[in-house]
Order: C-alpha cells, then sequence, then structure tokens
C-alpha cells in the first residue's frame, strides 16, 4: 500500500534520522549532497565547511532537504522539505551546535563528523583544519509518502 504520511509521523522521521539529502541550485547548475542534520521540530540543523553546496547557499538560499528510512523496496517512508538556508553565527550557532553535537556525538567515528567548537576562534580553527559553517534550513513546507507491504 502506498500513502501520504501525516504531519506527526513526517515530524517523527525527520526526528529519528540523522543523515538528508540538500538539493541547492545556483548559477544554473543544481547540486545534491548528504549531510548529518538535527531536526528541532521547524529547522534543519547542519554543519559543513566552505565549499560548493555552501557557496551556492549562499547564492540561492532557496533549497530542498529530503531523508527517508528503508527497511525494504516494499517497506519504507521519505520526506521532502523545502525551506530557506540561513548561516548562523554567535550564541545562534553555539545553541545549534548543541542541539546537532547532543544528536550525533554517539555516532561520530571520523573527523569529518566532529563539528567545530563555535566559542574557538577562526584563527585556531582555521590552524587545526576546521573552519566549519553552522547552518540552518527554515522549513516553509513539507510532505511525506510511504509504501508499507
Amino acid at each position: 500500500m502506498l500513502g501520504i504520511l501525516n504531519d506527526k509521523q513526517i515530524d517523527s522521521l525527520l526526528h529519528r534520522q540523522v543523515v538528508g539529502r540538500i538539493g541547492c541550485h545556483a548559477g544554473n547548475r543544481t547540486y545534491v549532497v548528504p549531510v548529518t542534520y538535527v531536526f528541532d521540530g521547524e529547522n534543519i540543523i547542519c554543519h559543513t565547511r566552505e565549499g560548493l553546496k555552501l557557496e551556492m547557499m549562499r547564492k540561492n538560499p532557496e533549497v530542498c532537504f529530503e531523508t527517508d528510512h528503508m527497511e525494504n523496496m516494499a517497506n519504507w517512508q521519505s520526506v521532502i522539505a523545502w525551506g530557506t538556508f540561513k548561516e548562523l553565527k554567535d550564541k545562534e550557532a553555539k545553541d545549534a551546535m548543541n542541539k546537532l553535537i547532543d544528536r550525533i556525538h554517539p555516532l561520530m567515528t571520523s573527523e569529518t563528523t566532529h563539528p567545530f567548537d563555535p566559542g574557538e576562534s577562526i584563527e585556531r580553527r582555521n590552524a587545526r583544519g576546521f573552519n566549519a559553517v553552522i547552518y540552518q534550513i527554515k522549513i516553509k513546507e513539507k510532505t511525506g509518502r510511504f509504501e508499507k507491504r
């Protein structure tokens, strides 16, 4: 049976997952990339380093986000959300980082999954090779689908 997820089911899937995909578009180019994230009930919170994704979202902050859970080909759930990218700074970045760390800390196993400390100076982050950016996607619209056998 194919179906539509209700708002409660959509939020539940967004809360349970930690990996999603961001789709961004700028300069006649579309880019889809996986990210680790936490959902705070209104926003998708992520961290990244300087690169194509960040460059594109700065040029065009309207993005699409997708996450899913797949048991097998006949039992899955998927959520797509549209929203606006916002780079976070200072206390806002620190608060967002704490949410992200609390959620993904048990899963951190490599250097690229370790977000920086927002209280750390830019010079120190650069010296350690971690020039990360904390950002959020403010969700404006979301939809979900499922299949269950």
